[in-house]
């Protein structure tokens, strides 16, 4: 048993409290024992908090994990104490949809990521005695240690530093691979970014990578559209009345791709009335309902695209982003701003109201 600390949230939608706990340290066959160096904020942690069921309370949130392995399982391959890694979500590697390259939409998603504890229902941490809920997106890593589902690990290079690794396993991914894992733009076609937070961005940056012309972000905050322009957009607008009509004058006649981040349904019908014919939409955004004119789609031929992590395989995509990142083409850094772990009610202030795009936590 270990004596760690971690952010706990004792009821759905209450604040990160700093508490000691008690973490069974010793890996099961297939988990490894993980020191955190890193970890980002997103608002995936927010919303599902606000979420949570009660009967997973109290509960140790955080799934942008970076750190250093400490111990692995008896059947982990490829990982070994001293590695250093980026956390991302758990899959079982068996499903059709894992065996196909999908892990996002493995059928064990619910209960390896999203049942406040292990997939058999126990939970490493404890509380003054009582379980502590965990294992959140595999990970669970507003802690200082963390037990995490090996499939959720991926080895990274030791002087990649951890504020950079850590957005790569969620916002990363997820905005980078919905552009070059699923939409695929060819150079040259339009691409329109609506939502300048960690994910929008990434995509962004994808997409100038990718070669794209023009790219435009859609924000309302003035400070992300001014990064979203030094990230390589042409232009970046505010939302409100207008914006189609100066989208489809941006892209000629309008995008052939728009990336939808931020689960507004207004968002998303405007993002799909700013498509050129036979144009693509990707929805990432966690939103509720929303309500298309199906004859618009039909009219225009739209396709659309719901996606999850960026339809990544980490263990092979993380690699080809940092790649990416090491080349200056995927400048992740800019949208990071740093806070030590036990200002995590700081940093997560500094998401709301706009001014850190990316917090990441830092450990000592």
């Amino acid at each position: 048993m270990r004596r760690i600390r971690a952010a706990v949230v004792e009821a759905p939608g209450g604040p990160f409290l700093l508490r000691d706990a008690d973490l069974d340290d010793t890996p099961r066959a297939r988990e490894v024992l993980v020191r955190m160096t890193a970890v980002g904020v997103c608002h995936t942690d927010l919303g599902m908090r606000d979420a949570w069921p009660a009967r997973w309370t109290p509960m140790v949130f955080g799934h942008e994990g970076a750190g250093c392995v400490e111990a692995v399982g008896a059947e982990v391959t490829g990982l070994a104490p001293g590695d250093s890694v980026c956390l991302t979500f758990a899959s079982c590697g068996a499903c059709e949809q894992c065996a196909r390259g999908g892990p996002a939409y493995c059928r064990s998603a619910q209960a390896l990521n999203f049942s406040g504890g292990r997939e058999d229902g126990t939970t490493p941490l404890s509380l003054d005695g009582s379980p502590l809920h965990a294992g959140f997106f595999g990970q669970s890593s507003f802690a200082t240690y963390a037990v995490v589902h090996e499939r959720g690990v991926v080895r990274v290079p030791a002087d990649l530093p951890p504020s950079v690794v850590a957005p790569l396993g969620c916002s990363g991914q997820t905005g980078a691979g919905t552009v070059l894992n699923r939409l695929r733009p060819e150079p040259g076609s339009s691409l329109v970014v609506v939502g300048a937070g960690g994910v929008g961005l990434s995509a962004l940056m994808a997409a100038v990578a990718a070669g794209c012309d023009p790219v435009v972000a859609v924000d309302p905050v003035a400070s992300r559209r001014g990064l979203a322009t030094a990230l390589g957009a042409r232009a970046a607008l505010p939302p409100g009345d207008g914006l189609v009509s100066a989208l489809r004058e941006l892209t000629g006649g309008g995008a052939h791709r728009v990336v939808e981040t931020t689960g507004r349904p207004e968002m998303a019908r405007r993002a799909v009335e700013a498509l050129c014919p036979r144009g693509e939409v990707a929805l990432l955004g966690l939103g509720t309902e929303v309500t298309l004119d199906a004859r618009a789609l039909l009219a225009k031929g739209v396709r659309l695209h719901g996606v999850i992590e960026g339809d990544a395989d980490p263990g092979r995509f993380l690699p080809e982003l940092i790649a990416l990142h090491r080349s200056g083409r995927f400048p992740v850094q800019a949208l990071v701003g740093t806070f030590p772990f036990e200002e995590i009610g700081r940093a997560v202030a500094a998401m709301q109201d706009g001014s850190v795009v990316k917090p990441v936590l830092t450990f000592p």
